[in-house]
């Protein structure tokens, strides 16, 4: 997998004449090699320097021509005089991932008749949009995460600790396949669920309180992303009417959600169900992010953005609502946007459990 012809078709579109790759999710998108190097992409050809520690498996990419550095030339070297070569004169850089020294040293080591062209939105648009195999993975990726909420289940008990449910959620996405986390997961039981990223403690579960539990693992580079809340014991009727309203808000959402709507009204539509049952000061995030090699990307399903969601995008729908010091609940999957609505490809229960 790589995605090199699609980035050089896009280059006149940002009147660039090439796009240099610096970043890691950027360099395994454009080339579907997980190393360390810079990948410079032109109309016509393409280069990727890496080192010995890479190059022999780097000899599978494909559309690049491959170059190691050594003691004598460094990446930035090999790239300049590629771009001296070529006369490239208007050269995309990704600027959402570029320190300042970074882009010292390059801006440094060019020609001064080379300009370095803010280009990241060329990348951004291309990544949200997932074709069929990116899809796939991010499909595995969440039967993993799938897999071990319900093994998860039979773990979740008075006296285990939030770390340990944790950790066993780690191996268990890592036995079902999973290469790692895509997060480092959050546990939070009875009061600590106000705190929608809280992390994991000693502190024992209890009966009659909730825990939530937001994880995801990654399968070939790409990210799953679930969060649930069960209770242990029985749940007082308000926290089973947080929970039925949290649950109507995400549905409310997924409703609506589709390529071409605005982020701001999927976000909207579920807060509306959250406002109307009197719980609107308790839900402060957004109600998703767009996810794929990492797991916040853009663009959001929140009230700022108003910009139409993209086609084949994929979003997290996880509203949430946060009663400081006594408990909180989110439900969270992840849905993929079509023309004509949403594919959910989260299959984890999300009708209040209770343990």
């Amino acid at each position: 997998m790589n995605h090199l012809k699609q980035i050089a078709a896009k280059l006149a579109d940002y009147q660039l004449d090439a796009l240099l790759v610096t970043s890691e999710p950027g360099e395994y998108y454009a080339t579907g090699f997980h190393g360390e190097g810079y990948v410079l992409i032109t109309p016509n050809k393409n280069y990727y320097s890496t080192d010995s520690r890479y190059i022999e498996a780097a000899a599978a990419i494909e559309g690049v021509e491959l170059t190691s550095i050594n003691a004598g030339k460094s990446h930035l070297e090999l790239t300049v005089e590629h771009v001296q070569a070529d006369g490239i004169k208007a050269l995309g850089i990704e600027d959402g991932y570029m320190s300042v020294a970074e882009f010292g040293r390059i801006r440094a080591a060019l020609p001064g008749d080379v300009e370095l062209v803010p280009a990241q939105k060329l990348l951004t648009d291309l990544r949200a949009r997932k074709d069929e195999e990116e899809l796939g993975y991010m499909r595995r990726a969440q039967e993993c995460t799938d897999k071990a909420f319900t093994e998860i289940l039979n773990f979740i008990k008075p006296g285990v600790t939030e770390q340990e449910i944790a950790a066993r959620l780690t191996y268990l996405m890592m036995s079902f396949g999973a290469r790692k986390n895509s997060f480092d997961p959050i546990v939070a039981s009875g009061p600590n669920g106000s705190m929608p990223h809280a992390i994991p403690t000693e502190r024992k579960i209890q009966t009659g309180e909730f825990v939530t539990m937001d994880f995801g693992c990654m399968y070939e580079g790409y990210c799953s992303d679930m969060t649930r809340t069960v209770c242990v014991g029985e749940p007082t009727e308000e926290m089973e009417k947080v929970y039925n309203t949290v649950l109507a808000a995400q549905k409310a959402g997924i409703a609506i959600a589709k390529a071409g709507v605005p982020g701001c009204d999927i976000h909207n539509a579920a807060h509306d169900v959250i406002r109307a049952a009197g719980y609107g000061e308790y839900f402060g995030h957004g109600f998703g992010h767009s996810l794929g090699l990492e797991i916040h990307e853009d663009p959001g399903a929140r009230a700022s953005n108003k910009e139409p969601m993209p086609l084949h995008c994929t979003v997290s729908a996880e509203p949430g609502i946060y009663l400081p010091g006594r408990f909180g609940v989110r439900i969270e999957d992840v849905v993929f946007l079509t023309e004509d609505g949403c594919i959910d490809i989260t299959n984890s229960p999300k009708e209040l459990i209770k343990l």
